[in-house]
């Protein structure tokens, strides 16, 4: 076990997933038996991550079986997730950020290969998979150096995000002091965390850590979750 820490957001109402979010939140969905949010944890876990927080928000009480489950999870409630945007769910764990290393991981996302969490990660990084073309989604612009600069939606021949990043103990710091700035301006709380990150990256030094496209399946839609798993065939 290391000094590591993980905040999963499980908060969002998975409207997309609809009408299987109408009673189960989405990353408690069933993918091939598991879980989705289980084969997040169980890959970090594996790493030794030392801690994993996680903060829910709709049908929020679904999630407690995890801390009967597993001795090194938490619980944090996001009160706001209905009224604001996913930057409440890093706000409810600002007394958690920025003592330690970190993950940040969606919680809706089928992890078919663990070892993704194993790489030796020096420098703080998103990671992403390469999109030949154009994307329309959440991608990184870099410099020659590899450095990011610019988290946006939209873009050519570029890494898109997949829904994990790593923070080192330096960085976490610099960026929950963002997002308590950030969420203390009008308007503010409808942003993406993301967002916060992508104004700050002249104080951010963060990289792609570069993920085969086929170890993260994203799944956002009925549809996708029946290509991966042919059970739920009968609600597309």
């Amino acid at each position: 076990m290391n000094n590591e820490i993980a905040i999963l957001m499980a908060a969002g109402m998975g409207t997309r997933m609809k009408p299987l979010t109408e009673k189960v939140p989405k990353p408690l969905i069933k993918v091939h038996g598991v879980p989705m949010i289980e084969t997040v944890i169980n890959g970090l876990r594996l790493r030794g991550v030392g801690h994993i927080y996680v903060v829910v928000g709709y049908l929020g009480d679904q999630f407690n079986y995890l801390t009967n489950k597993y001795s090194d999870i938490s619980i944090i409630e996001n009160t706001e997730y209905r009224v604001k945007n996913n930057i409440s769910s890093i706000y409810a764990a600002k007394d958690v950020v920025g003592h330690s290393d970190m993950f940040i991981c969606e919680s809706d996302l089928y992890i078919s290969n663990p070892d993704i969490f194993q790489s030796v990660l020096n420098q703080s990084c998103y990671y992403g998979k390469m999109i030949k073309g154009y994307s329309a989604d959440w991608v990184f612009d870099q410099d020659k150096k590899g450095r990011i600069t610019r988290v946006g939606k939209g873009g050519t021949d570029v890494y898109n995000m997949c829904g994990i990043s790593w923070f080192n103990k330096e960085d976490s710091l610099t960026l929950i002091n963002s997002i308590i700035d950030a969420y203390q301006q009008p308007g503010s709380e409808q942003l993406f965390w993301d967002e916060v990150v992508d104004r700050n990256l002249d104080k951010l030094n963060l990289t792609v850590h570069p993920i085969e496209n086929s170890k993260i399946v994203e799944l956002d839609s009925v549809k996708e979750l029946e290509e991966e798993d042919p059970q739920y065939t009968q609600y597309n």
